[in-house]
């Protein structure tokens, strides 16, 4: 049985910085649709080696290769600013391919006429015209709207957000146009570096799914544990200098790696033990002439063994506590009929909460719902405009937002910020708990100024762990952190017995930790539900499954009068007039839906097949595959248009019940 082909293949690479070597003589291949995590801790190669992979970075010696036509798109973590287009022209630029694609149709026909049609170079002419061909038709522009409706969507942007200039949005929107393209484009491998750091938790989970079917192979760098296991079916784990596999995910590769050094320690103990005995055997009888041949023995015996290197040892994880915090009341603090609004927009209105002492609640939503705007109310950074806020009995207050780096002063030593920022009691705990967060050696000594924008975040972060509070507020806390800095932390918040509110979307890292979560969403008040992020997903996804209910209004007096069985007949009515004119059209989507992923996964593998030298060989095999493809992208066009049709009649539809139930 052939192997699939490569799409990469990594031969010998060595990369350098001054003397440290990143890694050296680094060889591996990536088979099509491979999902592949790199693990390890910050600094040690992992970004680098992608630009190696992206071409943005040149190896000190070895090649990256990859075969002819082949794309690489890579997806930094952050420094992607584009001005001067709107979000929907940025990603619809993902199909500005079609034109090259013409071009390079054109230039190859244009040879045609002068090859000798017996010769090799006229057949893989011939050859890649026709594969080009076949990715022209692929991109056809009747399948564009759709899937750039899709894609944008998935990621959080609004129909309105389409038509507004890309500079109009922050950093992590940018983040999100540029994901939106990369993806639209379809290159054959994904580079992708941290691309959840600026994600909201819906916007993940479309993004992992989205991911879990794409077509192509996808080489990922994250600290977020459930992504890497739920994706990435091997891992290559970069560690002083050297890159292993394994063939496995993220908890796979943390299993194994100990178990191999468990095993590589005791093959070096052993063999220790031997060198140490033969070593007293010829110390003992060295100057004896009847032993002398014995010794001799020993000595060759000794030269002829090939030593096992001494594993390295894990890195040590402290076991950080947090200082001890001075007691509060039994109420922490208390929200009652808090109303918050920016101009014309209304972040939450009459809102009602309370925190009590040990509670540990998640905070989660989309970005821009009101999610840092609770923070700082619930803090009394900020005011409610109608509403009391209230603190309970000795609270004392600290938090961590990404805009607290930005306060520290620069002209200090890391070490000297946060020995400034720590309680007598917790001062000797600064150079520990700077390693955790991977402030190691003389990095302490660093001034903070010359910090990039993640290493002055941690330095904050450490700065609030150090101070003794009874009422912690973090917002997105991981996001710069390794997974041993994650591990130090969720340990200490487990064992923490203070209040704390956390926002972010880790999964992995908050479930262990809470034990409610608060959802903000736009257009609805805040809801809480009893439960760690799981159970909130759970309970999201089921009421996402189940048929939305009729929009509802205030009745006036009269209304509220008429029985509960007139409500629930009327509800019912409702629903059965939404079920009969929604549900044939979201049935048909559905099925049209499956159908679109099963003829994407045929094109995937009749592509892959073309691009296999055995197909090639065979003029029939190569001319059957050829007139299969030709008639999936032609449904696939069809289907694309289908259901660019079904999504305008669900939403017209919907727009039509919802004016009627308002009526």
């Amino acid at each position: 049985m052939q192997a699939p082909p490569l799409v990469i293949s990594v031969q010998s690479l060595r990369v350098t910085f001054g003397a440290r070597v990143l890694f050296d003589d680094l060889s591996f291949t990536v088979r099509p649709r491979e999902r592949i995590a790199f693990a390890g801790h910050n600094g040690a190669g992992k970004s680098t080696l992608m630009k190696c992979i992206a071409g943005l970075l040149p190896a000190d010696s070895g090649r990256v290769v990859m075969p002819k036509g082949a794309r690489a798109g890579y997806l930094p973590q952050e420094g992607i600013h584009v001005t001067g287009r709107t979000v929907w022209q940025e990603a619809e630029a993902a199909f500005g391919e079609m034109v090259g694609l013409r071009e390079r149709i054109e230039r190859l026909s244009q040879e045609l006429q002068r090859l000798d049609p017996r010769s090799s170079p006229y057949a893989e002419a011939l050859d890649e015209i026709g594969g080009l061909e076949l990715r022209l038709e692929a991109a056809d522009p009747s399948r564009m709207k759709p899937r750039i409706e899709s894609v944008l969507k998935g990621l959080g942007f609004r129909a309105a957000d389409f038509t507004r200039d890309c500079s109009e949005f922050s950093g992590g929107w940018q983040m999100r146009i540029a994901m939106a393209r990369l993806f639209l484009g379809e290159p054959e491998v994904l580079l992708l570096d941290e691309p959840t750091n600026h994600l909201d938790i819906d916007t993940q989970q479309w993004m992992e799914q989205y991911l879990r079917n794409y077509p192509g192979a996808i080489l990922l760098i994250s600290h977020d544990r459930g992504l890497l296991d739920g994706l990435c079916a091997r891992t290559l784990a970069f560690t002083k200098g050297r890159v292993e596999e394994y063939a496995g995910n993220f908890s796979y590769y943390e299993r194994e790696s100990a178990l191999r050094r468990e095993t590589q320690q005791r093959q070096y103990d052993a063999q220790q033990r031997e060198i140490a005995q033969i070593r007293r055997f010829i110390d003992r009888f060295r100057a004896s002439a009847n032993k002398a041949s014995l010794v001799q023995s020993r000595i060759k015996m000794l030269e002829k063994i090939v030593p096992v290197p001494e594993p390295e040892q894990a890195d040590a994880v402290m076991g950080f506590r947090f200082p001890v915090p001075p007691p509060s009341g039994h109420l922490v603090a208390k929200l009652e009929g808090v109303t918050k609004r920016y101009g014309a927009l209304e972040v939450f209105r009459g809102f009602d909460f309370e925190i009590v002492r040990g509670e540990k609640i998640a905070v989660v939503g989309p970005n821009g719902a009101g999610k840092s705007t609770f923070c700082r109310i619930i803090t009394a950074q900020e005011a409610p405009d109608d509403g009391v806020h209230a603190f309970g009995h000795k609270v004392a207050v600290s938090s961590f937002s990404q805009n607290h780096a930005d306060e520290l002063d620069p002209h200090l030593t890391v070490l000297e910020t946060v020995e400034a920022a720590a309680s007598r009691e917790s001062a000797h705990q600064a150079r520990d708990l700077l390693g955790c967060f991977l402030f190691r050696g003389d990095d302490v000594f660093k001034k903070v100024g010359v910090l990039s924008g993640g290493e002055r975040s941690r330095v904050a972060l450490v700065c609030m762990l150090l101070r003794p509070a009874n009422f912690l507020i973090l917002d997105e806390p991981t996001n710069h952190l390794d997974m041993q800095s994650q591990d130090v932390l969720q340990r200490a918040l487990c064992g923490y017995p203070g209040s704390v509110l956390i926002v972010s979307h880790n999964r992995s890292f908050l479930d262990p930790v809470v034990t409610k979560t608060l959802e903000f969403r736009q257009g609805h008040p805040p809801r809480l539900f009893h439960g760690n992020i799981g159970y909130y997903l759970e309970k999201t996804a089921a009421e996402r499954s189940a048929a939305p209910p009729p929009a509802t209004q205030s009745k006036p007096p009269s209304a509220q009068s008429s029985s509960r069985k007139d409500q629930r007949r009327a509800g019912a009515e409702a629903r059965d007039r939404r079920n009969r004119m929604l549900k044939p059209l979201e049935s048909e989507l559905a099925a049209l839906e499956e159908r679109i992923a099963l003829l994407e996964q045929q094109q995937a593998a009749a592509g892959a097949s073309l691009s296999d030298p055995g197909t090639a060989a065979d003029a029939e095999r190569f001319r059957d595959v050829s007139v299969a493809l030709a008639g999936i992208v032609r449904e696939l066009g069809q289907g694309y248009s289908r259901w660019d049709q079904l999504s305008d009649e669900i939403e017209r539809v919907t727009a039509a019940l919802d004016r009627e139930a308002m009526a």
